[in-house]
């Protein structure tokens, strides 16, 4: 895909002159990624009801994307090993920059904006060393600023912590090396652990997981306004072990792993996809594409609320009143206490995350 070529489609469209911010491509609400009929792979914006507000298309797979906290910009990742991530203006469809890798290392699809919006963070291997890196990017310019330790092997999902200048980083344990692909070459050896960073790259605190759940990789994360984190899981060891796929941690207590009853759990196949807590924060829910499952649990018992059977059910975040989820059927709906609404469908299949837009105008 060559820069500065205009994609802009759908409601935010052609005959309307470009304005400021969000509400020129339609105030969009969240970010996806999916493949589409004509074989592309796009970012789109999505409004309430699951409607495409624009699509840009990308190089190769999507994974991820970071909006901007106060403009109508996002960063678009590959999925892992990638090595570029793109820059793109949300009002025109043009790409401002593309984000290169430095040598020996490699994305792993997500990224997140300081509050302020002026650096950019992205997770990384350091593939010779076995080390996750976090690059630090000038979020005007996208210069490289330099990078920091991630505290951990395979760090996958980073999330900006609430009011305080703190990263949490989801790092996975996982040792991978492209010329290998995506195959994980420490299993006997991993350990997974949630890494609370200052945004300067000195190490807060570190949360591992060990023993039975050493086998049990950190990937995704969400992070309620009070703190409290919740992470999704994914197992690499044995299959015919159904362990927990999902955890809440605060800084400063023990994590907490929720489980589903036995026969609910063994439907998963060990793999979480993306996690969220709910819009008022009582419950926290994880999908799981492989078992065709999104469980929501109650944040203060623990307990399992609703196990919802939704095909290839992925995306996920909060909505207006409750959680949303996308799925790689092209649904996008809204959960209640008792049932799962799919409020559209389009003609595509969505990808691995729902990314929530902060928009201000």
């Amino acid at each position: 895909m060559t820069n500065r070529r205009n994609f802009l489609t759908g409601l935010a469209a052609a005959s309307l002159t470009p304005a400021s911010g969000w509400s020129s491509v339609g105030a969009p609400v969240y970010l996806a990624a999916g493949l589409f009929p004509d074989g592309s792979y796009r970012l789109s914006g999505l409004d309430n009801a699951g409607a495409i507000l624009f699509s840009i298309p990308l190089p190769s797979r999507g994974h991820a994307a970071a909006a901007h906290p106060s403009k109508a910009q996002a960063v678009a990742f590959a999925r892992r090993p990638g090595t570029f991530a793109i820059v793109i203006d949300c009002n025109s469809g043009d790409v401002i920059k593309r984000l290169t890798a430095p040598k020996g290392r490699h994305f792993y699809g997500h990224g997140t904006f300081s509050a302020d919006g002026t650096r950019f963070f992205t997770t990384e291997n350091k593939y010779e060393a076995a080390e996750g890196v976090i690059g630090v990017w000038d979020a005007n310019s996208f210069v490289r600023l330099g990078e920091f330790a991630s505290g951990g092997v395979g760090p996958h999902d980073i999330r900006l912590m609430p009011g305080v200048d703190m990263l949490v980083i989801a790092n996975g344990g996982i040792e991978t090396h492209p010329d290998t692909g995506r195959t994980k070459l420490n299993l006997p050896t991993m350990l997974p652990n949630l890494a609370y960073v200052h945004l300067s790259g000195s190490a807060l605190a570190k949360v591992e997981l060990t023993g039975a759940q050493h086998k049990n990789s950190i990937r995704h994360l969400a992070v309620r306004g009070d703190g409290l984190v919740g992470f999704a899981m994914q197992w690499q060891g044995n299959q015919t072990k159904h362990p927990p796929l999902l955890g809440l941690h605060k800084l400063g207590e023990n994590p907490r792993l929720l489980s589903a009853p036995e026969t609910q759990q063994s439907v998963l196949q060990g793999y979480a996809g993306s996690i969220a807590f709910s819009t008022n924060g009582h419950s926290v829910a994880i999908t799981c594409p492989r078992g065709n499952a999104l469980h929501r649990f109650d944040v203060t018992s623990g307990a399992l609320m609703n196990a919802y059977t939704l095909e290839d059910v992925c995306g996920l975040g909060a909505g207006a009143e409750d959680l949303v989820f996308t799925t790689g059927t092209g649904a996008f709906g809204s959960l209640n206490a008792a049932h799962a609404k799919i409020s559209s469908r389009q003609d595509c299949q969505w990808d691995n995350h729902l990314i929530p837009i902060q928009t201000t105008d």
